[in-house]
């Protein structure tokens, strides 16, 4: 395993300076996570990533992967409506199979949620700022912030007016990108009827929300199922449910799916790429239209807090190795560590605390920076 070096003190308060400015509790959670947990929030697409421990007789645990789930979990038991925390830790990664890159790093960050009437658009420039001043604050000058959002490919979507069940599929696999290429490809295809290839696959794709998971994982258990490593059930749900959905959606048109292949491969400067966007669009643009206003307040509101805008990018599929972000995403890259080693990331999850079982309609958005990364002698 790669350990990162020990950052110089000076180099480190610099990096942490800016979150010490914004009032919030410092959070402290556990190393081990419970791995059940953090899969079926995180997405099963992270296992491989991941440090496993396998308690004797007990669930698989795994070393903390990042911080954002155990804190909005930690959030979401206190009680609180609102609340601001701030972490400084290691956190460890397994080696994707292409790399060979095991890492433990140190990881600090910002995590914010508020109550359901609160202004998103003020609190997604406040943290991606927060990033942004921790990114350049370890002396790198090769440093541009990407931009993304996780709601703004179903504002598109939706913009096309498809048929429901295809409007659906395609924003439930948005953050899968072979069974949305595959989607792309069968432009044209007939739908099947429901039951035509029956089975489990059907009964789970009527399940609400993660119902499919959930109930694949009880049958596991009261079979004596326990599985180690390999899918989990909320996997193979998914790939169930995608494959029953998949016969029972009509196909996109060619020129629907011209246009959702436009819209995947944007990416250019935030005002040119949402008019690119917009061109793309069907005749039921409203909710597109507001998402792109709600974008314009974004940008402006950036400049306002120093991020300089040209060193903005925007690709509206930007995605991180977490399947909770729903909203905002952001990443500041470093040209010389590329694409695949961001120097700081985050964004907007409201849907995760209700998945954690807090209530309906509070919001969450939160960043961390990787201070080794920032480091302007730092490699990765």
């Amino acid at each position: 395993m790669r350990v990162e070096p020990t950052l110089p003190p000076a180099v480190l308060a610099a990096i942490r300076a800016p979150f010490e400015t914004v009032g919030a509790t410092l959070a402290d959670v556990p190393l081990v996570q419970p791995l059940n947990l953090i899969l079926d929030l995180a997405g099963e697409g992270l296992r491989a990533r991941l440090f496993v421990v396998q308690a004797e007789g007990g669930a698989e645990s795994c070393l903390r992967p990042d911080f954002t789930a155990p804190v909005a979990r930690s959030h979401v038991e206190s009680g609180a409506s609102e609340g601001r925390y701030v972490y400084q830790g290691k956190a460890f990664r397994a080696a994707p199979e292409h790399t060979g890159r095991s890492e433990e790093f140190l990881q600090l960050g910002l995590e914010r949620f508020d109550a359901q009437a609160s202004d998103a658009v003020a609190a997604d420039v406040e943290v991606a700022a927060l990033a942004w001043r921790g990114a350049i604050a370890g002396g790198r000058r090769d440093l541009e912030f990407w931009l993304g959002d996780a709601a703004l490919f179903a504002a598109f979507v939706d913009s096309l007016d498809l048929a429901p069940a295809l409007a659906t599929r395609l924003v439930r696999i948005a953050k899968r990108p072979r069974l949305l290429q595959a989607e792309l490809a069968r432009a044209g295809e007939a739908a099947a009827e429901v039951g035509t290839d029956g089975g489990l696959a059907d009964l789970l794709a009527d399940l609400p929300g993660e119902g499919a998971g959930n109930l694949l994982r009880e049958v596991w258990a009261l079979a004596g199922i326990a599985p180690v490593g390999g899918r989990g059930p909320a996997e193979i749900a998914e790939r169930l449910v995608a494959k029953a959905q998949a016969r029972r959606a009509p196909a996109l048109a060619a020129d629907q799916a011209a246009a959702v292949a436009g819209f995947l491969a944007i990416s250019d400067r935030p005002e040119a790429a949402l008019d690119q966007a917009r061109r793309l669009a069907g005749g039921r643009a409203s909710a597109l239209d507001a998402a792109i206003a709600a974008w314009s307040s974004r940008l402006a509101k950036l400049a306002a807090e120093g991020v300089p805008p040209d060193v903005l990018r925007f690709t509206p599929g930007l995605g991180h190795a977490f399947d909770y972000y729903d909203g905002l995403t952001f990443e500041v890259r470093s040209a010389a560590l590329g694409a695949d080693r961001p120097v700081a990331a985050g964004g907007r999850y409201d849907g995760l605390l209700a998945r954690l079982g807090g209530t309906d309609g509070g919001r969450a958005v939160g960043c961390m920076v990787r201070p080794w990364r920032a480091f302007a002698q730092g490699e990765a």
